[in-house]
């Protein structure tokens, strides 16, 4: 099971800016203003061999001071119920406020672990004045710099050492495929799941306890046998006080880590969206298959040939460089082509699974290669000799051995990638391409 990292704090104590430096990305994290959406950031982290997801809390921006502090608390809140460790960010220049107490008083009260950050302890002698912090009553405060990095290595061993231990499945799951879907709010998750098991529910069985906040439903009728990888948020309304956004992308990245395939939802009243195409770049972080279903086809005036090429078009080139993967329109309210679905996500498992023979590949790839070289660099020709399978990867990984491998570059990459798709079918699915010397 994936572990979840929270940040959460008050404004401006760098909690943006650590996330861009444990996750070693330039995401910039837009400070949000009336009228846009509320997007929030999430990545993956590596450290000494152990992967986690982290999630910012930041960037709430609203005209009262009470309404501010009751949405912190509500962040505060979630993140507690969510995450396998809680970073708890404050300002060491700024020292200790009204509403750092209040959030560390919620945390004291916590079973979670929780690790105190002063952050913005760019001297020395600024790492000092962390000292202040003892008094919140949650540990050792790691005094560390978001901004040049000081202390982060140290932070992020600790984070390592507060995960849980690994615990033993209560129960063996049979390998058949799990499908999660996921999307935004309102764009008709637990509607298509309504549709899906709404009928002869004798013959879905529920198995819980594989872990804290998974549900796994058996789906075994009309010649299909899968697991939903459902969640409390499709199962029941999420709490009325709760922040639904936040709160589902939380449970966003739950779903998609126990997955093999996403149905990820787009509303077609709404188009294509910002919050579309983050959980799409989680998706793609996490190494998943992906089926595209355009729910509320029903309410859409203009249902032409003309208008669906505009929508794919629209939906593949804001998910670009992956394109290739399947989209169907439909309605979870009217039964529309919902189970064309459940069709493709079997699909797309499959191909996650297919096996290309060694000796079909070189074969192929030969050709391919001949065609097109891959291009010179600094006088130096790439060959390459050999191409194999990678057996018993996530997904399908196909590794090329050739003289001068750091000088193939990632367009050559994707050109080979596409003949790949070309030949064989690999719709829905990540393809990796990796080059080792010869």
């Amino acid at each position: 099971m994936g572990r979840l990292v929270a940040i959460v704090g008050r404004p401006n104590v760098g909690k943006s800016t650590l996330f861009n430096r444990l996750t070693q990305t330039r995401t910039a994290i837009v400070n949000d203003t009336s009228g846009t959406t509320r997007d929030r950031q999430y990545g993956k982290v590596e450290w000494c061999g152990q992967e986690f997801s982290i999630v910012d809390t930041g960037g709430w921006v609203v005209n009262s001071e009470d309404i501010f502090e009751g949405e912190i608390n509500k962040q505060v809140s979630i993140a507690i119920e969510e995450a396998d460790v809680i970073l708890f960010v404050v300002d060491v220049q700024n020292g200790t406020t009204d509403l750092d107490d209040k959030v560390a008083g919620i945390l004291r009260r916590a079973k979670k672990p929780v690790i105190l950050i002063a952050n913005k302890a760019d001297t020395n002698e600024m790492g000092y004045q962390a000292a202040e912090f003892y008094g919140m009553g949650l540990g050792d405060p790691f005094a560390i710099s978001s901004v040049n990095g000081s202390g982060t290595g140290d932070l992020l061993d600790e984070i390592v050492k507060r995960f849980p231990e690994k615990e033993e499945e209560d129960v063996q799951l049979e390998e058949i495929p799990r499908f999660t879907i996921v999307g935004r709010p309102n764009a008709g998750k637990s509607s298509i799941v309504n549709a899906f098991i709404g009928e002869e529910r004798n013959i879905v069985t529920n198995i819980a306890g594989t872990t804290r906040d998974s549900i796994y439903t058996r789906y075994n009728k009309f010649g299909f046998d899968f697991y939903l990888v459902d969640t409390a948020g499709i199962r029941k309304k999420a709490k009325v006080n709760e922040d639904i956004e936040y709160y589902s992308v939380l449970r966003s990245i739950r779903a998609i880590e126990n997955s093999d395939v996403c149905i990820l939802m787009i509303d077609a009243t709404r188009g294509i969206e910002a919050q579309d195409v983050n959980i799409f770049s989680l998706i793609q972080k996490n190494n998943k298959g992906l089926v595209v279903c355009v729910n509320k086809w029903d309410l859409v005036e203009d249902k032409s040939q003309v208008a669906i090429k505009h929508f794919e078009d629209a939906i593949r080139s804001r998910f670009a460089p992956f394109s290739d993967f399947p989209i169907i329109f439909g309605s979870a309210l009217t039964k529309q082509r919902i189970y064309k679905v459940l069709e493709t996500a079997v699909e797309v498992y499959e191909n996650r699974r297919r096996t290309v023979p060694t000796s079909q590949l070189n074969n192929y790839m030969q050709e391919v290669i001949g065609a097109y070289p891959p291009p010179a660099n600094k006088g130096k020709y790439v060959k390459i000799k050999y191409t194999t399978m990678l057996k018993g990867a996530q997904v399908p990984t196909f590794i090329f051995f050739c003289n001068l491998p750091q000088w193939v570059k990632e367009p050559y990459r994707r050109y080979l990638e596409n003949k790949i798709r070309e030949k064989w079918e690999f719709s829905g699915t990540p393809v990796k391409i990796f080059m080792r010397e010869k």
